[in-house]
């Protein structure tokens, strides 16, 4: 099995080309014409009122860690009712040397309903088995650590 996804990135000089006044702001194109305003984050010159792409890394893996998980939490008999998650990507030095997303933490916070509620090892397994799954955690080298808030009943 082989999919492609595409996504559409421009940018256009506007001011003069130095390093610290070439602007960092881009437009990306999703499918389905969906549009983000994105640029670098402001502690390296970018603008603070749009996405960057350390969060971007982040809020992929996020997304993907739940969609996962919302797959597997029905396939095996769990009805979830919310996820709500805070991802923290950490940019730091690498083994190498080099500046990475060296850490993500996910803080899942999940409310189930219905007759089958998982109890923490089995929202433990769920997670473990989420982020084996997730195609995005499967892609990068960066830690991701998955601090469970837990569930909600």
């Amino acid at each position: 099995m082989s999919n492609t996804f595409q996504i559409d990135l421009n940018w256009k000089r506007s001011t003069n080309f130095t390093y610290d006044h070439f602007n960092r702001n881009h437009t990306l194109m999703f499918s389905g014409q969906q549009f983000l305003n994105n640029s670098s984050a402001p502690e390296y010159l970018g603008n603070a009122d749009m996405a960057n792409p350390e969060e971007l890394l982040a809020s992929a893996l996020a997304s993907c860690h739940m969609l996962t998980f919302l797959v597997i939490a029905s396939k095996s008999g769990y009805i979830v009712d919310t996820y709500n998650d805070q991802a923290i990507a950490t940019l730091d030095k690498n083994e190498e040397g080099k500046l990475a997303i060296t850490v993500i933490d996910l803080r899942p916070a999940i409310e189930f309903s219905g007759e089958k509620i998982p109890d923490d090892d089995q929202l433990k397994s769920l997670h473990d088995k989420a982020h084996r799954n997730c195609f995005i955690a499967n892609s990068i080298k960066t830690k991701v650590n998955i601090h469970s808030v837990g569930r909600i009943s």
